[in-house]
């Protein structure tokens, strides 16, 4: 049997996205309260950029990136520590029969999207996307 409708090609269905974005909407405002004892986010300004969650819901991959950057390994483990502390507070603002379980990891695509802006703007690429010579498209 093939597989439901309301699944696309990469497994993801509308209800995981739903989820998902609800998981890190509820997040953001938690971790805005600055409740977390850990010393690593003390005083640090955390920002959820995506939640993914597994398609039986039991696990949740939480992309986070800290303000600026900073010390961004240090504040990924520690929202790792604190992940079952965030699993209660986040019980009370997502309903739902089982709460996944939270895994934080650093969110590359802002060095990705960095990276790309750099080669964009690089001398041979800028060469490549000029105006062409008349010449040249004649031979």
């Amino acid at each position: 049997m093939s597989r439901s409708h309301s699944q696309d090609d990469r497994g993801s269905s509308h209800r995981l996205l739903r989820v998902g974005e609800n998981i890190r909407h509820a997040l953001s405002e938690i971790l805005s309260r600055e409740e977390l004892q850990d010393e690593a986010l003390k005083g640090v300004s955390v920002t959820v950029t995506e939640v993914r969650c597994s398609p039986d819901l039991r696990n949740a991959t939480v992309y986070v990136m800290p303000l600026g950057g900073v010390h961004e390994q240090d504040v990924v483990d520690g929202l790792n520590r604190c992940s079952k502390f965030l699993r209660g507070q986040l019980s009370r603002h997502v309903r739902m029969k089982y709460l996944p379980r939270l895994k934080f990891q650093a969110d590359s695509s802002f060095g990705e999207a960095d990276h790309i802006e750099q080669l964009l703007h690089s001398p041979r690429v800028a060469r490549d996307l000029g105006p062409r010579d008349e010449e040249s498209e004649e031979d």
